[in-house]
């Protein structure tokens, strides 16, 4: 017998700048069956308005956005909806990018390079709570964050001050630069200097090898 939950159609928000994707996508999942396109958006701004308005079981997502960050829009939709999966579906595979949809919230991360019948089945995965990786970046990825917790677990850094954690804590949250001053009631530009200082206190170059640094750091047993 097939359940409720079963014949239930998957509500999907689709978010990308290029139309004819966005037709494109629709028309893949309107075919497939067992899916609902219930809107669209092609700005970071529409993404987390419309998700919040209505409230999709997945957003098949784009990393970069015209007015912004599909991954800051990431944050805000999971922030207000948590039940809300977002799969990021991107042409941009840079590694830093996805380690930030991760610490995001992100459920998953594919190349538009995927063939359609792996789509449909990672948003029926996602739908269901599972987390879905493109294996090549994955192994990457996965190749920095050891490398990176190695590097933590030798723990000769020189020690942060007090505000450098809060300020690497929020970074590690996602936040950028201003909201991290908001956050802080501190200037973008005081901001700034306190990464400088992280980043060469940790010997890192970019956010997301930081906020991999203080995942590690602060889950140690």
């Amino acid at each position: 017998m097939t359940s409720k939950s079963e014949t239930k159609a998957i509500k999907v928000l689709l978010v990308d700048d290029h139309e004819v994707l966005r037709i494109g996508l629709r028309t893949l999942f309107t075919e497939a069956g067992a899916f609902q396109v219930v809107g669209e958006a092609g700005t970071m701004a529409a993404a987390v308005a419309e998700a919040l308005r209505l409230k999709p079981n997945v957003v098949l997502m784009d990393v970069r956005l015209p007015d912004g960050s599909g991954i800051d829009a990431c944050r805000t939709i999971r922030t207000a909806h948590p039940d809300t999966r977002v799969l990021f579906l991107t042409s941009f595979a840079d590694d830093d990018a996805v380690l930030a949809t991760i610490l995001a919230g992100a459920d998953g991360f594919l190349l538009k390079e995927v063939r359609s019948e792996q789509l449909i089945d990672a948003v029926k995965a996602v739908s269901q709570g599972r987390s879905i990786l493109d294996a090549a970046v994955t192994r990457r990825v996965l190749a920095k964050v050891r490398s990176l917790a190695t590097l933590a677990s030798q723990d000769k850094r020189e020690p942060l001050s007090p505000q450098e954690e809060r300020v690497l804590a929020l970074v590690a949250e996602g936040k950028t630069n201003k909201e991290i001053a908001v956050s802080l009631n501190l200037s973008d530009k005081t901001v700034g200097h306190y990464l400088e200082s992280i980043f060469q206190k940790l010997q890192v170059t970019r956010r997301a090898q930081a906020a991999v640094y203080f995942t590690q750091h602060h889950n140690k047993p």
